[in-house]
């Protein structure tokens, strides 16, 4: 009965996001905690998290760091991997205003975030 419960949390966790995620192409790299960085494309993005390709299995919890064009390691940890893709939560949000940045720069459509 745990298992289903911890299942159905797991689904829930990923249906509940604390910010939208926008659809892009975006070229960096990423490297696991102790292993070597390797190119990737990133699917998704949100100041929160994201998703990327990554050939190689990534565990749950582990510990990378995402490099995105012009800027500084991102890190974050690992949520999933399925399919050569892994989901991954930053460890500290990521600025809005760079998160908008890279949108307006990758998404092809001007992004402005407007006060509430």
């Amino acid at each position: 009965m745990q298992f289903i419960t911890q299942d159905r949390y797991s689904i829930a966790a990923q249906e509940d996001r604390c910010s939208p995620r926008t659809r892009l192409t975006i070229p960096g790299q990423l490297r696991a905690s102790g292993g070597r960085a390797f190119q990737t494309r990133v699917h998704d993005l949100s100041i929160s998290g994201f998703s990327a390709a990554a050939i190689n299995r990534m565990h749950e919890g582990q510990i990378c760091w995402l490099t995105l064009p012009g800027l500084e390691s991102l890190q974050s940890q690992v949520v999933w991997w399925e399919n050569c893709q892994v989901g991954c939560a930053f460890t500290e949000l990521l600025s809005p205003i760079v998160h908008d940045n890279i949108l307006a720069r990758y998404s092809g459509e001007n992004v402005y975030r407007t006060v509430r």
